[in-house]
């Protein structure tokens, strides 16, 4: 038991899905695990975990943002054994040949936080997913003909921007699409020794103003937590 995740050990599986939202967890859970069992309700954070061909998996709301994301991952690390974690979540698009419902998958994680360099006493971090997820993620993606691009991210600490123009150094630079978690998990990640990689759904679009439907959210959204499943192999390991 952790504060914040009242579980014991042994009811939260290695492999775990992050959606930010809770509701979306439970939608995940009783969509695509068998036997789902709730394992955390506190602060309305719900968590399951349940079965996939035989092998326990769990999934679990990390809420919006840097902070909430780092006590949920640091506690699942730290005091349940948690191996791996996916995060599962949509993004903004950065550049103009993206569309709604792509896939992306992030490579890195820019910032615009200061988290690492307090961390890092004013120094850079450059956070990075796990390469063995990241790569058996796109060629699964690829396999199953869905779109998908790789690339860098941005996590942002600010949701409504005042500057209108903010995205756009960033897009300059090759980054994909904005969103506010991944940054943190990488970075966690990285200090414990575990895997992460962020699986995205693009669902709207920063340069066309673009939003997607409630429908197309849904649908996407169970896209890519199929394609953070896909990692789990019949022996129960993930590679």
């Amino acid at each position: 038991m952790s504060i914040h995740i009242p579980a014991t050990v042994g009811q939260i599986a290695p492999l775990i899905l992050l959606p930010g939202d809770p509701l979306r967890a439970k939608a995940i859970a009783e969509s695509l695990l068998e036997a789902p069992v709730l394992f955390n309700e506190t602060r309305g954070m719900l968590g399951y975990t349940g079965m996939v061909d035989g092998q326990p998996v769990s999934v679990m709301g990390t809420g919006m943002g840097i902070p909430s994301i780092s006590i949920y991952v640091t506690e699942l690390i730290r005091e349940f054994g948690v191996r791996t974690l996916v995060r599962v979540g949509t993004c903004g698009a950065l550049q103009p040949e993206m569309h709604i419902g792509d896939l992306v998958l992030a490579m890195a994680a820019s910032t615009d936080s200061r988290v690492n360099q307090r961390r890092f006493s004013g120094q850079d971090f450059a956070p990075v997913a796990s390469f063995s997820l990241l790569s058996r993620a796109f060629a699964t993606a690829c396999e199953q003909g869905w779109p998908v691009q790789v690339g860098g991210g941005l996590t942002s600490d600010t949701f409504y921007a005042t500057d209108p123009d903010w995205w756009k150094d960033w897009a300059e630079h090759g980054v994909l699409a904005a969103e506010m978690e991944t940054s943190a998990l990488y970075t966690l990640a990285a200090r414990h020794g575990v895997r992460a990689l962020s699986i995205l759904t693009v669902s709207d679009h920063v340069i066309t103003g673009e939003h997607s439907s409630p429908d197309e959210r849904e649908r996407g959204f169970l896209r890519m937590a199929k394609l953070a499943l896909s990692l789990l192999d019949r022996a129960g390991q993930v590679h």
